[in-house]
């Protein structure tokens, strides 16, 4: 897969996943597309991986609360 076509497969899957995130929590993006880059990485590219790779890290967003 070319560098251009995985931009826009890993731009596709953040906007999915993070489809019911508010614009204005630019951290939580940041951290859902920092895990797809490092599936990516791993050669863990199809659609089902990183999309998996990406709510995985909406599900374990850190918190102030214990």
């Amino acid at each position: 897969m070319s560098d251009a076509d995985m931009t826009a497969l890993l731009h596709k899957v953040l906007d999915e996943v993070c489809a019911d995130v508010p614009a204005s929590e630019t951290a939580t993006r940041e951290r859902v597309a920092a895990r797809l880059r490092e599936a990516a990485r791993r050669d863990d590219c199809s659609v089902e991986d990183l999309k998996r790779a990406g709510c995985d890290a909406l599900c374990r967003a850190p918190t102030m609360w214990p």
